[in-house]
């Protein structure tokens, strides 16, 4: 980029400029989200179908495709078979189809978009669906949504790597397209879209969330002809108004919960732990685990399968305290067990069934503000703390319901639930499976200061600057003295009328004296020097200046005013960007009092006369003067 037509670029880009950075490209790529949509529908009612059809064949030894409960089955002990050949058959398919089939989905899905460049292999998608109607058919205690969001994600990132597509671009069809099997399995829109801001996809931008949205609400809308219409979970009504006690209530619920997630958090792993250190072939872990879920299950056989119906009895609230009970023991033990051996299956609808459970055994003590309702505020408040989306179990809870007046009541339990287990826990129970195949990931979104912060904060201004008819002579001399600053590395060569002509290194001018030190008096500046340099601009964000010295490879670029002249004000350097962070830093650590109670008799003490701020350097802006590396 050369001085002067970077600076009518600049000039032109200044206006360009605004909130966000989407562009007509969103278009093309929501139209396909739109179909995405519509395929995920028809994917998450083949999977349900499917589990139909495993728990039918499985207990009741008949061809029916339509939605049964374990529970009622009349096997007798050898119901504990069940799960333990559905398992051995997942650990087959994982060992000789993919092992990615293995897990519950969500993790998995994370991993394709962060690490694999949001490439999910075809076979992924036929195996995932499979496997997990097995597992579940056959006795699994999980929900469908997990493997219905691997899968959905599966077809969108299939659909995207047909065309020319950015890894961006196939990550926001992949999440699309497990949102809209999420959307489609449960009638919840607004809280899949929610769920794929705050688990997938790293972002808040309008280029993602508006394909992603359209996905969802198609799938939303498809899901009405294929499997009807919501609330999957209704419930009697409730008070629009619990009052302060009620509301403590619910504090007591959020903590509550948040315990309760971070133990079966931790279970998991350390049952995952436990089958790490079997001296036998993973491949065998499921049916192990299968082993557990058939003991569970005869001791309790409605901690089998899915358990839409027991979690909807639950909501309802006419069910007996051996229920409650049930599903906090049984139902947690296996499924933890189950989960940890690797097999196949979701998390969100156990995470249901066991927030309900434990809202029903806090229904005995805490205020009774009608049937279901601390069963509801539990439910939501698990999925806020066990997979840190407070803001998804809040909607989620209120669509699989349609009860909005447990707005507030599941925001303050929600949120707690999601403070204990900040707290308490490094990683969820979704990245911890990231971070245990070495991967870091932060769930944490904040504004990038370099987004905010100008050149003109950051930038040199005590600079040499170079004339284009200047010998290579005077240069080598002028560099090694005393008012060259120190660490300029980079120098500007200017023209006639002091515009930015080109630049020079310093190791090309002393290289160059060293062997050409005879001529070195005649040899122009105009000949050696660099003739369309990198330049930013003195009212540029500093992420652009980032994002072209990634693009360039180089690291310092001389600053030019932004009339457009091409006359420069300074030079930026990488060390320069990193002194931006420091602004950032001080205002994460730096503690003071700003507003002082002063008495109005009696000394002031040195204490009140003075603020010490560590940092304070930098408090009102950066020094020009700073030096570079």
């Amino acid at each position: 980029m050369s001085a002067h037509s970077g600076a009518q670029h600049r000039k032109s880009s200044l206006k360009e400029l605004g909130d966000f950075t989407t562009t007509v490209k969103v278009i093309p790529i929501s139209l396909i989200a739109i179909v995405v949509g519509v395929i995920s529908t028809f994917v998450a009612w083949f999977l349900l179908k499917l589990i139909g059809f495993f728990t039918n064949l499985s207990y009741y030894h008949r061809f029916d495709t339509s939605f049964a409960s374990p529970a009622g089955n009349q096997l007798g002990v050898y119901a504990i078979a069940v799960p333990v050949v559905g398992s051995f058959i997942v650990g087959l398919m994982a060992r000789y189809g993919s092992e990615r089939i293995r897990g519950h989905g969500i993790p998995e899905a994370i991993e394709s978009i962060l690490m694999n460049g949001s490439r999910v292999h075809p076979r992924l998608a036929v195996l995932k669906p499979v496997s997990a109607a097995i597992s579940i058919g056959t006795g699994g205690p999980f929900g469908a949504e997990g493997p219905i969001i691997m899968t959905g994600g599966a077809f969108g990132s299939m659909i995207s790597q047909f065309f020319h597509f950015t890894s961006a671009e196939r990550r926001t069809l992949l999440v699309a397209g497990a949102c809209a099997g999420m959307s489609a399995t449960f009638a919840a829109p607004l809280s899949s879209v929610l769920i794929g801001v705050e688990l997938l996809l790293f972002e808040w931008k309008p280029r993602s969330a508006i394909p992603v949205a359209l996905a969802s609400a198609t799938a939303c809308v498809a899901r009405r002809y294929l499997l009807g219409l919501g609330p999957l979970f209704p419930v009697p009504s409730h008070p629009a108004f619990i009052g302060l006690y009620g509301l403590g209530g619910c504090v007591v619920a959020g903590l509550a919960a948040g315990a309760l997630s971070a133990l079966l958090t931790l279970g998991v792993y350390a049952a995952e732990d436990m089958f790490q250190k079997l001296p036998i072939h993973w491949m065998w872990w499921p049916a192990i685990g299968g082993v557990f879920v058939g003991l569970g299950g005869l001791l309790f056989p409605q901690a089998l399968g899915v358990g839409y119906d027991t979690i909807r009895a639950l909501l309802q609230g006419n069910v007996p305290f051996t229920i409650f009970a049930g599903v906090l023991l049984v139902k947690s033990s296996i499924w933890m067990i189950s989960l940890g051996s690797g097999t196949s299956g979701g998390v969100l609808a156990p995470l249901l069934m066991m927030g309900a459970a434990l809202g029903g055994v806090e229904s005995i003590f805490l205020p009774n503000f009608g049937l279901g309702f601390w069963p509801l505020v539990s439910m939501g408040a698990i999925l806020g703390g066990t997979m840190r989306s407070p803001f998804t179990g809040i909607v989620f809870a209120l669509e699989l319901t349609h009860d909005f007046n447990m707005l507030l009541p599941l925001l303050v339990a929600c949120f707690l639930a999601h403070l204990f287990t900040v707290l308490t826990l490094k990683r969820s129970i979704l990245t911890e499976k990231i971070s245990r195949r070495g991967y870091h990931l932060s769930r944490e979104y904040a504004l990038d200061p370099l987004e905010i912060l100008f050149v003109r904060e950051v930038m040199r201004t005590n600079v040499v600057v170079l004339p284009c008819d200047g010998t290579l002579e005077d240069a080598y001399h002028l560099i090694h003295s005393s008012k060259s600053p120190k660490g300029q590395h980079l120098f500007p060569v200017l023209g006639s009328g002091n515009e930015l002509t080109g630049v020079v290194t310093r190791n090309q001018l002393v290289q160059l004296y060293q062997q050409m030190q005879a001529q070195a008096s005649t040899i122009r500046l105009s000949e050696i020097a660099t003739q369309k340099p990198q330049v930013a601009f003195a009212d540029e964000p500093l992420r652009a200046v980032v994002n072209r010295m990634a693009d360039s490879g180089f690291t310092r670029f001389p600053v030019l005013d932004s009339i457009g002249n091409g006359k420069i004000v300074g030079m930026v350097a990488l060390n320069d960007l990193l002194h931006a962070r420091t602004r950032n830093l001080e205002d994460e650590r730096a503690r003071e009092r700003v507003l002082r109670i002063r008495m109005p008799f009696g000394r002031q003490t040195k204490e009140q006369k003075i603020t010490l701020t560590e940092g304070s350097d930098f408090r009102n802006g950066f020094r020009s003067d700073h030096s570079q590396d």
